[in-house]
């Protein structure tokens, strides 16, 4: 059995004090780290991102304190079909509280797109900025209302929200302006629904016609109006028929005999005229000999027209251009052989292959959007003063489909034979959120949009996708209303976040 003595007691005493001592001294040096660190915290800067019809803003700034100086990085952008830095205006800041204010203007930015500007406040309270600019080509004035003035920077700290990671997506102004980059606010709006299928570009009825051979014998170019896609007036001499060493079918030997048929005819009804005059003849047998002049006259005419010592000139019968040649030079040809094809190429017919299955919406179609495998631009029938010429009313025994044809103008880039993508459009769809097929992200078979949450900071969205027209395509999930969905430049900016590297950042504090 242990004996605890009076002297090992107070020993024990006196470890357990210093024990006390120690932990209060650590407690207490512990409280004063966390009001050293409370004090230490920094003030975390504010950013708004606001746009008017011809620019954006994107700007940072510490919070506002009395007696001291705040700089903002003031980003303006232009807008139009890419998003580009703002390089030359006048940028005025202003400040108004209560009727009072403070204001500063800067003429030229300090690098482009950025303008550095900087405001001293007098006195606390809730205010408005007001940012002015003033471009050679618009003015505009961006307002952010129910600005806070801080009394001094402990307010300041003590009202700044906690931080939280959002896990957006960081693209710099920087970075956008140097590419091809756009994004726009998102609207309802009337769709349609679409038929998505193939087609054809056709030539119109009357704006092409068949240059045929007048007569058998041999073909000869005329120089370069035979050539495929020259262009022609009407009356332009394309081929000449000559009978050149044929002994049969031969156009020469045939202008000679009609010649001698038609001369030959005339005198015997010259004569005819004389004779029947003095009742020599009877009027049944002149008539017959004017019968015989007349049928001798028209084929001479018909066979000597456009005849020349060199053989029959074959004209185009209209302007346009030679679409096609269809003999080759040299070649024997009996009277009534296509030769050419001319086209005036001013009308078009698109003509889609629909399904059976949508026959019941086919009379709800009004128009449509196509585009040719050689490129990627979108054509609208609206815009070339299109109009539907029919649609089938029955498939045929060679084909399942049923023609559907609109008639347009060409706007010069259409070839007729060209094989289309056709997005017919039909029923109306009310109400439908409607982005840009240029803002799509594929991924594996799943699409994904880039949504604008701050003026450098975006968030990558999956989407449920409806109806598409080629040029717009419905969102069924994925989007709100009035979101800002970047619709050119998304591959970038995943590019951009798959790499993990940032450019370094000119903004100040």
């Amino acid at each position: 059995m242990k004996i605890i003595t009076k002297s090992s007691v107070s020993l024990l005493g006196l470890c357990q004090k210093i024990l006390l001592l120690g932990l209060f001294a650590i407690g207490f040096t512990s409280c004063n780290n966390k009001e050293e660190t409370k004090e230490g915290a920094s003030l975390e800067p504010l950013a708004y991102t606001l746009y008017t019809e011809n620019s954006e803003l994107f700007v940072e700034f510490k919070p506002l304190i009395v007696g001291e100086t705040s700089k903002f990085a003031a980003h303006f952008t232009v807008l139009g079909e890419n998003f580009k830095a703002l390089t030359d205006a006048k940028i005025t800041v202003s400040l108004i509280i209560a009727d009072k204010g403070i204001k500063q203007s800067v003429d030229a930015p300090s690098s482009p797109g950025i303008f550095r500007l900087a405001l001293n406040p007098k006195t606390a309270g809730t205010g408005t900025l007001v940012f002015d600019i003033q471009t050679k080509n618009f003015t505009n004035k961006i307002t952010i209302e129910n600005v806070i003035v801080y009394p001094d920077e402990k307010t300041a700290l003590a009202k700044q929200p906690e931080h939280a990671e959002s896990g957006d997506i960081s693209y710099l102004k920087e970075q956008a302006w140097k590419v091809e980059f756009a994004n726009q606010a998102i609207k309802k709006q009337t769709f349609n629904d679409v038929i998505k299928t193939s087609g054809q570009i056709l030539s119109a009825p009357g704006d092409e016609i068949i240059v045929t051979a007048k007569a058998s014998g041999v073909v000869v170019f005329s120089g370069k109006n035979t050539i495929v896609g020259s262009a022609v007036n009407a009356g332009n001499s394309l081929f000449t028929i000559t009978g050149g060493d044929m002994t049969e079918s031969n156009i020469d030997a045939s202008v000679k005999d009609a010649k001698a048929n038609y001369l030959k005819a005339k005198a015997d009804y010259e004569r005819s005229k004389l004779l029947v005059t003095d009742k020599i003849v009877s009027e049944k047998d002149h008539q017959q000999v004017k019968l015989q002049f007349d049928n001798a006259r028209n084929a001479y005419n018909t066979v000597s027209k456009n005849y020349s010592s060199k053989g029959q000139n074959v004209l185009s019968p209209m302007s346009g251009f030679v679409k096609n040649v269809l003999v080759t030079e040299g070649q024997f040809v009996p009277s009534g052989t296509p030769l050419a094809t001319i086209s005036k190429n001013k009308k078009l017919l698109v003509q889609a292959n629909v399904s059976q299955n949508y026959f019941s919406r086919l009379s709800s179609i009004t128009s449509a959007n196509f585009k040719t495998p050689q490129n990627e631009v979108v054509y609208n029938t609206a815009a070339l003063n299109g109009r539907i010429v029919s649609y089938g009313k029955s498939a045929s025994a060679s084909t399942p489909f049923i023609p559907v044809t609109f008639e347009i103008d060409n706007a010069g880039q259409l070839v007729s034979g060209s094989i289309i993508e056709i997005y017919l459009k039909s029923s109306a769809i009310a109400d439908a959120l409607v982005v840009p097929v240029s803002a799509l992200i594929e991924e594996q078979g799943i699409f994904y949009v880039y949504v604008q949450t701050g003026g450098e900071s975006f968030q990558k969205r999956e989407v449920k996708l409806g109806a598409s027209d080629g040029l717009n395509v419905q969102v069924i999930e994925g989007i709100s209303e009035n979101e800002r969905v970047v619709t050119k430049g998304g591959y970038q900016i995943k590019l951009s976040s798959a790499s993990g590297a940032l450019p370094a950042h000119g903004h100040e504090h």
